[in-house]
């Protein structure tokens, strides 16, 4: 039960300094010598200063970190592995309840939604799907 709460207070805490259309920059930190486990840490600006989200992104995901590295501990390969991070904090944050798009009426915008590429394409009369449940309310950028 205790984990729960921490995890629902890091959601919180996530809410606070990310919003659907921010961006979650990442470094790489570390790759072990296998290269099936590398640990990232992730970072938002907030008035152009820094603030390191990886607390927060260890007790939402549950993927675990290390005393010996700094980041989150995101085990695999073969895909990039940053967008991966950012990908399922982003699921884990805005999949459930959804986050409203941010496409203006006319479909211009910036809204991240993979709805405006994979699905039916932009009429005229409606700025799509109003609510959005994807995995791709946060951009992701490498530093």
């Amino acid at each position: 039960m205790k984990r729960q709460t921490y995890r629902e207070e890091a959601i919180q805490k996530l809410k606070e300094y990310v919003k659907p259309g921010d961006t979650i920059h990442t470094i790489l930190r570390h790759v072990t010598k296998s290269g099936m486990t590398r640990y990232i840490e992730p970072l938002v600006f907030v008035e152009g200063r820094p603030v390191y989200i990886t607390y927060w992104a260890n007790e939402v995901l549950g993927w675990g970190g290390s005393s010996k590295h700094e980041g989150v501990k995101v085990g695999g390969c073969g895909m990039d592995m940053g967008f991966h991070l950012v990908y399922s904090l982003s699921r884990a944050l805005y999949s459930e309840a959804g986050y409203e798009c941010l496409n203006d009426a006319e479909g211009n915008g910036k809204c991240p939604s993979n709805y405006h590429v994979n699905s039916r394409p932009y009429d005229g009369t409606n700025k799509g799907e109003p609510v959005h449940h994807d995995g791709y309310a946060i951009k992701h950028r490498w530093l």
